[in-house]
């Protein structure tokens, strides 16, 4: 198994890619703490994945809840092998003129400053273990998106953060990279879907802009991630890896 006996810290693992994160890093014989701001939702999907597993709520936009929630990491299992920086929030859809304070300063604080919180209360425990960070990015964070300027600001600044904390600890023999999805089908996707005027049109859309041919769902994602984690990735750091379907590179039609 990939992740054997491996402690997973996963951020927004309650659902949609994150879940299927964890259930890949349980499937692989990792331990995984999973938090989310529900927390109900995240002790269920924790005990779903069998007794080894923790999930409790946590609001990565908070420095103390970051700080508590890595404590009980650490007191219950002994050590932190990986940190998985997965929460992240997408609304609002509009211009950056339209785009209040308030949805920026969200958009940052959840999407990006949350990075800053896990890596500060998170480092010497990886020091110890010589573990390694993941961020969830977005290929719109490379690509750009229309009416998400905000959104796609945190994804792209994600992806130089990437790089440059790799740099930084590297000496530490830290690894740190990101992944970048494009269309995944996860509920929140699936419940906008249906409430546009062509479900079906959108489907067929969300198939077409991968060259692949289809819109996948998460368990894609997490296949990668369960590798970018593993001893397999050993040699791999700073590195924006692409699991997109060939969204990038150009259009079905």
């Amino acid at each position: 198994m990939l992740l054997e006996n491996q402690v997973i810290f996963l951020t927004g693992g309650s659902t949609g890619i994150g879940l299927d994160c964890a259930k890949a890093y349980a499937a692989e014989g990792a331990k995984v703490a999973l938090v989310a701001r529900n927390g109900e939702q995240a002790a269920a999907e924790a005990s779903a994945l069998g007794p080894d597993h923790l999930g409790f709520a946590c609001d990565v936009s908070k420095d103390s809840d970051v700080k508590s929630a890595i404590d009980r990491v650490l007191a219950h299992y002994g050590k932190l092998d990986h940190i998985h920086n997965n929460a992240g929030i997408a609304n609002p859809s509009k211009p950056l003129h339209e785009t209040s304070d308030e949805e920026w300063d969200a958009l940052f604080n959840i999407n990006l400053k949350s990075v800053l919180h896990t890596t500060r209360h998170g480092i010497a425990a990886l020091r110890e273990t010589k573990g390694s960070i993941l961020n969830t990015s977005s290929l719109v964070g490379v690509i750009g998106q229309e009416i998400h300027a905000a959104y796609t600001s945190t994804k792209g600044g994600m992806n130089t953060l990437t790089k440059s904390m790799a740099l930084d600890y590297a000496k530490d023999g830290i690894r740190v990279n990101a992944v970048c999805p494009a269309g995944t089908w996860t509920p929140m996707l699936r419940t906008w879907a249906a409430e546009q005027p062509d479900p079906a049109g959108v489907s067929q859309y969300l198939d077409d802009i991968h060259p692949l041919g289809y819109c996948p769902d998460g368990d894609v994602i997490a296949d990668a991630c369960a590798f970018l984690l593993s001893s397999k990735a050993r040699f791999i750091t700073g590195h924006i890896m692409h699991v997109s379907g060939g969204a990038e590179i150009g259009y079905r039609r």
